[in-house]
């Protein structure tokens, strides 16, 4: 009998939660039908009902690692309810340090992303969901860039979707220095180099 769809998506949610918890403990390199069937005190067979195949499960891993990502409370939205931070290069900064690992939660889900750039790489389809991501990251930042050059912040020159690429390619150079060497660069030095990183493009 086929499951009622209340129960599908039940057994999708349970089957999410598993991916995470497999990505988070052990990341893409063990993320198996197996090893997620193992997490769930599930067969195998039952996970092929959802996903027939390892590459439609890590296609649901990074789908699931970006709505978690979008789904976090961001700086661009304060978890504390309170005013947004103000329009401009403040609230280019603010997606800016959205992006790094500053706290325990941002590491988690960094090392994550970083650890999905193999398997992306290695598969067309998945690549061009990556580069989708991170393009509509840079359409983000462009429309920051874009109200602090109207705000007189930033030149007015150079063109904004160039000035967001360069931001999020620093912001990505740094989350992979952070990661490998964070003794050296701490949440405190991350916001250093960025508030530099910032203060050099308005002086431009």
């Amino acid at each position: 009998m086929t499951p009622a769809r209340g129960d599908h998506e039940a057994r999708r949610t349970e089957v999410s939660e598993a991916v995470w918890r497999v990505l988070s403990t052990r990341g893409f390199e063990a993320l198996t039908l197996r090893a997620v069937a193992a997490e769930m005190g599930a067969t195998t067979g039952l996970l092929t009902h959802y996903f027939p195949s390892k590459k439609a499960l890590l296609a649901h891993a990074l789908e699931l690692l970006d709505r978690r990502s979008q789904e976090r409370p961001r700086r661009l939205v304060p978890a504390d309810g309170g005013p947004p931070p103000a329009a401009g290069l403040a609230r280019l900064r603010a997606a800016l340090l959205d992006i790094l690992p500053l706290d325990g939660a941002g590491r988690a889900g960094n090392r994550i992303w970083v650890g999905s750039w193999d398997v992306a790489l290695a598969d067309p389809e998945l690549a061009e969901a990556h580069a989708a991501r991170y393009a509509r990251s840079r359409r983000v930042l462009a429309e920051c860039v874009v109200d602090a050059q109207r705000l007189g912040e930033l030149p007015a020159g150079p063109g904004a979707e160039g000035l967001a690429a360069g931001a999020q390619s620093f912001v990505l150079g740094l989350v992979v220095q952070a990661l490998f060497a964070p003794g050296e660069f701490p949440a405190e030095r991350q916001v250093e180099l960025l508030d530099a990183y910032l203060a050099g493009l308005a002086a431009a």
